[in-house]
């Protein structure tokens, strides 16, 4: 799925009902990790998987649409363990974008406002979180439910 209004991305995809974050990192960075712990913290919240290893993008209106590719709708690896079935979600908007980053890496303030990245012709918020830090999904559902506000 590529294209002028389409694209097939490298990486995790959750959402809080229904506003979605493309976690982004190099292989091993900890998106699936941080996904499972997101998803399985928060699904009375409404959390839910979007999609895990490839994440569909596309326009949708004034607005960027994410999914799964069909072959891996609501499956989730999880490291020495396997593939695992998760509450999970076939769509969402797209808010937000986070880079995972070592801790030593991260300011203790982002920039106000945060930066932002180009996606398919929209500007969307970009925040970098260290996936394995025991607090990273609050901090997670956190910016999701600030997405939500604004």
């Amino acid at each position: 799925m590529t294209g002028a209004n389409k694209l097939l991305i490298h990486g995790t995809c959750v959402a809080l009902r229904g506003k979605a974050a493309l976690l982004k990192g190099a292989p091993g960075a900890g998106k699936s990790d941080l996904a499972l712990r997101f998803v399985s913290s928060f699904t009375e919240d409404g959390a839910a998987l979007v999609a895990d290893d490839q994440v569909r993008v596309w326009c949708r209106g004034d607005c960027l649409a994410v999914g799964p590719p069909e072959t891996l709708t609501g499956l989730l690896e999880v490291r020495g363990l396997g593939i695992v079935e998760m509450p999970h979600v076939t769509g969402a908007i797209l808010g937000l974008i986070v880079t995972l980053s070592p801790s030593d890496q991260i300011p203790r303030l982002p920039r106000d406002p945060l930066p932002r990245e180009d996606l398919l012709g929209h500007s969307l918020p970009m925040l970098t979180l260290a996936p394995f830090e025991v607090s990273a999904a609050v901090k997670l559902k956190l910016a999701l439910e600030r997405l939500s506000e604004g």
